[in-house]
């Protein structure tokens, strides 16, 4: 049997949380073995956040004023000066138009090189910090590495989402290789944060920082940090902030927190 061809199609609507379940297999294969196309994938996700990121809030303006006159009229033509009248409904397109401008020209500069969703930042994020210190102090503990482990996995995320007053849980992510070790309460900048532990069968580990203390109007991109020996990749969702941090290189990271980002979103 000939494999299924991927298509670009296939990849937006996988980015877009829209690729039917049973596809999810083909994809992640597919991905598998291209770290490249992980990281154009992850910049696609990014300007998806950051569009979200600015625009959503237009979304809640009220119509300025003198828009909402023009809109009111219910009819289109022109007055005994020869000026020009709209109806409601010529304006509804007027405005819809008005706005694929805006976030097309807004998408072409977020595509524009000079913006890179997945680079080094320059000043490197409090979050990605404190997940890749977490990450080094933890990770390399041969007796405790967690707190509690994933035999008692259950309890784990009952015992986390209490302490963080929000509900939690652990990706699965057998399918790249890691299985769950378990995990700790950690305190974090302004008050206690998750950490879940992973292991693949060569010992390599890599661990999953969760916050929901994140400031409102955060930066909403998928990016990628470097601290010492330890990669991470963070993101943020309204007041949760995730990261994951390994020794991996930046491809296999990234496929791995696609993943995380993929598991997370369909809750």
């Amino acid at each position: 049997m000939n494999k299924a061809v991927i298509t670009e199609a296939d990849l937006h609507a996988y980015v877009d949380g829209q690729l039917p379940v049973d596809r999810l297999p083909q994809i992640e294969a597919h991905l598998a073995s291209r770290p490249q196309e992980v990281e154009r994938l992850a910049s696609y996700r990014a300007q998806k956040l950051a569009l979200h990121g600015l625009f959503d809030p237009v979304l809640d303006e009220p119509l300025p004023e003198h828009l909402a006159r023009l809109a009111a009229q219910p009819w289109a033509g022109r007055d005994f000066q020869g000026r020009r009248f709209f109806s409601r409904w010529s304006m509804q397109r007027i405005a819809a138009s008005l706005v694929l401008t805006v976030v097309s020209a807004a998408a072409g500069w977020l595509a524009h090189d000079q913006y890179d969703p997945v680079k080094q930042l320059a000043q490197t994020s409090p979050l990605a910090h404190q997940a890749a210190i977490a990450h080094a102090v933890y990770s390399p503990d041969v007796r405790r590495p967690v707190e509690i482990s994933a035999e008692h996995e259950d309890q784990l995320v009952t015992w986390l989402s209490k302490r963080l007053g929000t509900p939690v849980r652990a990706p699965k992510l057998g399918a790249q290789g890691f299985e769950l070790v378990g995990g700790r309460l950690l305190p974090g900048s302004s008050g206690p944060v998750a950490q879940f532990m992973y292991q693949d069968a060569s010992g390599q580990r890599l661990t999953l920082y969760v916050s929901n203390q994140i400031p409102a109007n955060q930066d909403t991109a998928f990016r990628f940090s470097q601290e010492g020996q330890v990669n991470v990749f963070y993101w943020i969702d309204g007041k949760f902030g995730y990261a994951l941090s390994a020794g991996l290189d930046k491809g296999t990271l990234a496929r791995v927190a696609s993943t995380v980002y993929d598991q997370i979103n369909r809750r």
